[in-house]
């Protein structure tokens, strides 16, 4: 199974949060990310967003083919994002739009580091690969990428 983590690109400041829209650099920020998904993104995937506005407009630079997932809004746990994913016995690709701190600690617990938060840049990409091998499982991070990169 392929696991994509992409934290929603800059977005305004404000209130209420779930309404905050991307900002003019957001908007590019994500345009990158979503260039760069088009060419690497395996024909059969799925997309799984946040209800909040900034992460919708994250996404619509890549598709209008996505599902709300409630359960990754802000302030959601890892776990809830694990089980939305259906990781890891889904199989095949997975793209999770989603916020912070909550993806970082997705991306520590995928990396073994149940006790922290990895910091997830604005409209970055964290991609994992999960396998068995030799009856183990071996989760691989594939790519860290932000748009400054791009």
């Amino acid at each position: 199974m392929e696991l994509i983590l992409w934290r929603h690109a800059e977005a305004e400041d404000g209130a209420p949060d779930h309404a905050r829209e991307l900002t003019a650099k957001g908007v590019k920020q994500a345009e990158k990310i979503a260039a760069f998904l088009r060419q690497h993104l395996p024909d059969e995937h799925r997309v799984l967003v946040s209800p909040a506005t900034r992460a919708q407009q994250t996404v619509a630079a890549l598709t209008d083919h996505f599902t709300l997932a409630p359960t990754i809004a802000p302030g959601a746990t890892a776990k809830a994002v694990l089980h939305a994913a259906r990781w890891p016995d889904a199989g095949g690709t997975v793209l999770v739009v989603g916020h912070q701190p909550t993806l970082g600690e997705v991306a520590a617990q995928l990396l073994g580091c149940n006790d922290y938060s990895l910091s997830i840049k604005k409209s970055a990409l964290w991609w994992f690969s999960r396998r068995e091998r030799e009856g183990a499982a071996q989760i691989t991070l594939r790519l860290v990428i932000t748009p400054d990169f791009l």
